[in-house]
């Protein structure tokens, strides 16, 4: 490798905030297919507080984006399946995806995925889609065995384990209901042997493309498609650089980098100052202990977490001002009423939150109730204090 190069902490914030199509304002017409290639691939959530997370994640990058221009892509230009969670990918990255298939298939032979259906009984799943065509999970009635949260019916667990195994595939959501058809019948055909090597060398390199820094474990993880072992083969034989981050903290940390990376900052924006309500799934806040390093903000994830152990809220929205974060607010929204209601809002300590500051929070408030067709925006807070009214 070559000698380690030596990158601060404003840089490699900028660096960040570049690399997730954070740093500049998305105008024009949205290129769907050319801001998901930027981040790698696209989650997407059932939960819909305002708007769903994949159509938020998009609109943070061009906010001229709008709900429905994501999927008439799936199938053509993407594909679903699992990284870390459900997730939209680019199909030129299908080839490589065959070592993901197998894995995931392998995993769903497991206890958490057991359909507990017979052989001949998820063979007549698949046939009955082989016969008639797209079928969701409602074409069955197969009931679940427990009223437990996660409790599927086992129809759902067997077409999931094919899905996951890649012998069905998602051709199409409606209302966000997948729709489950024969991999060959939405895949291209893929031509040759796959190639496990080429695949973990492939898939690690565009990892650490789109992460421009990161550490082995982060670039094994951005996919979730290898393991550790494998993640540091890829690395001893890559010409991946050898970097120092300097943290929020002012520590500095050995990473790696794309092999460009000195024209990546020599190239680097300065971040645009608006002020964005970032989705709690967007990328570029997924990774909370990269979060914690690069910009000494903690965020936590707590809609799973009981009311009454919550620190901040059910569904929280980190707040992001230039090249830092300036606090978190949780929102709700009721499309019918018109309506879109601030119920917590946390300023960071020790930040002055003054009338600019609040003037580029109520003009994206408004911005992102126009996204979803709402008029109104209200606050059922205090707008300087960090304790609910």
């Amino acid at each position: 490798m070559s000698a380690a190069l030596t990158i601060g902490n404003r840089e490699a914030r900028r660096l960040w905030l570049w690399t997730n199509g954070l740093a500049e304002i998305g105008t024009g017409r949205p290129d769907v297919m050319a801001l998901i290639r930027q981040i790698g691939f696209l989650q997407i959530d059932t939960i819909r507080n305002v708007t769903r997370a994949h159509n938020h994640i998009l609109w943070s990058r061009n906010q001229n984006y709008r709900e429905g221009m994501l999927w008439p892509l799936l199938g053509r230009g993407l594909f679903e399946h699992f990284t870390h969670d459900a997730s939209l990918i680019p199909m030129e990255v299908l080839p490589h995806w065959r070592r993901q298939f197998a894995r995931m298939g392998q995993k769903a032979q497991g206890e958490w995925y057991r359909s507990g259906l017979g052989r001949a009984e998820i063979a007549a799943v698949r046939t009955r889609i082989e016969a008639e065509g797209p079928l969701s999970t409602h074409a069955f009635d197969t009931k679940a065995d427990s009223q437990d949260m996660w409790a599927r019916p086992p129809h759902k667990k067997a077409l999931d384990q094919m899905w996951y195994a890649g012998d069905l595939a998602t051709c199409k959501r409606t209302n966000f209901v997948k729709f489950y058809d024969l991999a060959d019948r939405v895949f291209p055909a893929l031509q040759g042997p796959a190639d496990d090597a080429a695949s973990i060398d492939a898939l690690c390199e565009a990892a650490l493309d789109k992460l421009s820094i990161a550490t082995c474990g982060e670039v094994q993880r951005f996919w979730a498609a290898m393991d550790a072992s494998e993640a540091r083969e890829w690395v001893a034989r890559s010409g991946a650089r050898e970097v120092q981050v300097t943290g929020a903290d002012g520590v500095m940390r050995p990473a790696l980098a794309a092999p460009d990376i000195e024209d990546r900052i020599a190239a680097l924006p300065a971040p645009a100052a608006r002020l964005r309500i970032i989705n709690p799934f967007d990328p570029a806040v997924r990774d909370r202990a990269r979060l914690k390093r690069l910009f000494g903000f903690e965020y936590v994830n707590e809609m799973f977490v009981p009311a009454a152990k919550r620190r901040w809220g059910y569904y929280v929205y980190p707040l992001l001002e230039g090249e830092r974060f300036v606090g978190r607010i949780e929102l709700k929204a009721d499309r019918k009423a018109g309506w879109l209601r601030v119920t917590g809002f946390w300023p960071e300590t020790g930040l002055r939150w003054g009338a600019g500051r609040a003037a580029r929070l109520e003009s994206e408030l408004c911005r992102l109730a126009r996204m979803v067709g709402i008029g109104r925006v209200e606050w059922g807070v205090s707008r300087s204090a960090n304790a609910r009214e």
